[in-house]
């Protein structure tokens, strides 16, 4: 199997502004991502809630941990105090919260955000109504120490999502990183040729359809064209991902940002600014990043089915207080309509995925598996299909030699020992290759003289006292020619001295960790932008489920968004400039530690070492921790809802029995204990 889908409308589109062409831009606490600013406006909030909340939580919990300490102090005082600093925390630091709490009512779309606030709003308005009126409650309601007062709760839960939601406002923002690596690509000047003949540096803004550009060697191409004089050969890796320097002949196409690495060539500017492909690329980038919808995290999924019960429970004890109930009816309607409000709303919520993430991306580090975005690895645990890059993913990257055939009167020592020393001078991968393969077997290369390169022709030396000349030769026409490979002729003395094969080789760990990605359900796909000759060789060896040749950058990303229609849960995994989009586009994308920083910057894991045996790892870690969130999801919930009923006074008939403030406070720290606990057994889970 192996196709080249074709790209849909967008990736073809030459008229969409790039990302720097855009005008004003968005307002300082406009919402970037799930509904929030960036992370630079929650920050100031998050530090001045922090310092707010310490003090209420000494004032809450020192009574009962020091009583010894607080007595002195008037309860009335220490209640004020508590007033006074919680509500900037509420208020202010909580603002973008209560603005989320409102559009979820606004539209129907119950999350979490519903629930902390809801919950955090009763603690904080009952809290306020016990300080002012608390001489009017019914004795069934105080405590050992007076009014109950839930600030503590209100400022601390308030806190803690807040770190939570700049953890992942950070997270998001590599798009911001990846874009501007990819601008760096394009060289800020262009060196335009007159009519006269002359050179005049310009601006690449500056530039126009038509121009005639020259390009110096170790120069980037300013902007896509078309060649017509001179001879080069391009490094197009951040289009097709292959290690490879391309010929370029007159007639030939160039694109902006590839780099020239030799021969001096004039090319007329055909597409500039925006229509660039380079442009194209960004903006590619740029749209997967910024359609990525908010995952539906399972704490939403329980939050959608949970608010609606807790404010039905609540309005059902209203009324059966105020129609059943003892007199003040309306006081204990009231208190115990709050008190399960208070009860159903879980301290640990708020850690309940973000100390399992936290704990998880520190265990990831220690395998090799680097945690950019704490969601992807969430995603990672029900994915199912996996597009991977070749080079430099799959193989190592760099071509090996991995045949040598010597004609009649020569060795494969002759052979090596000929090319190796003709290759020494020049800088090309293939020749870097050949030159390391003479080093492996230790062999002597006789000294090089009038060594002359020409791109896309090959190389001529004197070696010795021999007139050796090296070229790639298109087919060998041997039965035992190595499937795929690269083949160059070695022809000494005008007589050909054999042929050298050189090929991208599999990283060793790659066949083990596809096998067990198989056994964890994965279905396997090869996405590259080498020939498809290469990509069959490869496929078949690692007995892949298919595999797609010959593809861009805007393919690439189609790909992923075709099988994303087809309901899979997409696993994109590559290493080059060229594989930025679809790594963006992918419900989880992983970068290897050896590829490009664009790539790095697109994905939301990183595999240090390049190894996919860090996939495999990543993948068990994942779903570890998925594990772990859903129990402390279970023990957030569990003490909480065990309180529902005391809450709402159903034993109030048979016992007289009302909802206890020290029971409260002991439900909501044993769930928060609890989670703690668990989230920490991540760092010594086996991966």
């Amino acid at each position: 199997m192996h196709s080249t889908p074709t790209p849909g409308p967008h990736a073809h589109s030459h008229h969409a502004p790039a990302p720097s062409d855009q005008a004003a831009p968005p307002a300082a606490d406009a919402p970037v991502y799930m509904g929030l600013p960036h992370e630079r406006v929650l920050r100031p909030r998050f530090y001045v809630a922090l310092a707010l909340t310490l003090p209420v939580l000494v004032l809450a919990m020192g009574p009962m941990v020091a009583p010894h300490a607080f007595h002195r102090f008037d309860a009335r005082v220490l209640a004020w105090v508590q007033l006074v600093l919680t509500t900037p925390v509420f208020f202010w630091s909580g603002a973008f919260f209560i603005r989320r709490w409102w559009t979820s009512l606004r539209d129907r779309d119950t999350n979490m955000f519903t629930l902390t606030v809801t919950g955090t709003g009763a603690a904080y308005f009952f809290s306020v109504f016990a300080v002012l009126f608390g001489d009017r409650f019914p004795a069934a309601f105080l405590g050992t120490h007076g009014v109950p007062l839930y600030f503590e709760a209100t400022a601390f839960i308030t806190t803690i999502v807040l770190l939570g939601q700049i953890l992942e406002q950070r997270a998001h923002a590599r798009t911001d990183a990846a874009i501007r690596a990819l601008m760096d690509l394009a060289p800020p000047i262009a060196h335009r040729v007159t009519a006269d003949g002359h050179e005049e540096e310009v601006p690449v803004a500056s530039v126009t359809v038509g121009d005639q550009l020259r390009v110096r060697p170790g120069e980037h191409v300013p902007v896509d064209g078309t060649l017509l004089s001179g001879t080069s050969e391009l490094d197009e890796s951040m289009l097709t991902g292959e290690p490879l320097p391309v010929a370029k002949l007159p007639g030939e196409r160039v694109s902006a940002g590839t780099l020239n690495t030799t021969g001096s060539f004039i090319f007329r500017a055909d597409r500039i600014g925006a229509d660039t492909l380079l442009a194209q690329i960004i903006r590619l980038v740029d749209e997967a990043q910024n359609s990525e919808a908010p995952i539906a995290r399972l704490a939403d999924r329980v939050s959608a089915i949970f608010v609606p019960a807790v404010a039905l429970l609540a309005v059902l004890t209203f009324g059966a207080w105020f129609f059943f109930g003892p007199e003040p009816r309306f006081l204990y309607a009231l208190l115990n309509a709050v008190a399960v409000l208070i009860i159903a709303c879980p301290c640990a919520l708020g850690l309940a995925t973000p100390v399992s993430l936290v704990t998880a991306i520190g265990r990831g580090a220690q395998a090799g598996v680097l945690v950019k975005d704490a969601a992807a690895l969430e995603r990672l645990a029900s994915a199912n299909t996996l597009l991977i890059d070749k080079t430099g993913t799959l193989t190592e990257g760099r071509p090996r030699v991995v045949g040598l055939a010597p004609a009649e009167g020569f060795t494969e020592t002759d052979l090596l020992t000929l090319a190796a020393a003709a290759e020494s001078p020049s800088e090309h991968p293939l020749a870097r290759a050949i030159v390391s393969a003479a080093r492996e077997r230790s062999l002597a290369l006789p000294p090089v003289t009038d060594f002359v390169a020409a791109p896309g022709m090959g190389v001529r030396a004197r070696v010795g006292r021999r007139d050796v000349v090296i070229g790639r030769a298109p087919d060998t026409g041997r039965p035992d020619a190595v499937p795929g490979a690269t083949v160059v002729c070695v022809i000494a003395d005008g007589q050909l001295a054999g042929t050298v094969a050189l090929q991208d080789t599999i990283k060793a760990t790659t066949p083990a960790a596809l096998a067990e990605l198989r056994r964890l359900g994965f279905k396997i796909v090869m996405v590259t932008g080498d020939r498809t000759a290469a990509a069959r060789v490869i496929a078949e060896k690692l007995q892949l489920d298919g595999f797609h040749a010959d593809t861009t950058p805007a393919t690439k990303q189609e790909l992923v968004h075709v099988h994303q229609l087809r309901g899979e849960r997409v696993v994109f995994a590559g290493d080059g400039l060229n594989d930025a989009p679809a790594l963006a586009a992918a419900d989880v994308g992983i970068a290897m530690g050896t590829g490009t920083d664009v790539a790095m910057h697109s994905a939301g894991l990183v595999l240090v070492k390049g190894d996919l045996a860090a996939l495999v790892r990543a993948v068990h870690l994942s779903r570890a921790t998925l594990r772990n969130i859903r129990q402390n999801l279970f023990w957030a919930f569990a003490y909480n809802l065990a309180g529902l009923p005391l809450a709402a006074g159903a034993l109030y008939p048979f016992t007289g029995w009302l909802l206890n403030p020290m029971l409260a406070g002991a439900a909501m720290s044993l769930s928060s204990i609890s989670v703690v606990a668990n989230a920490l057994r991540l760092r010594r889970v086996r991966l």
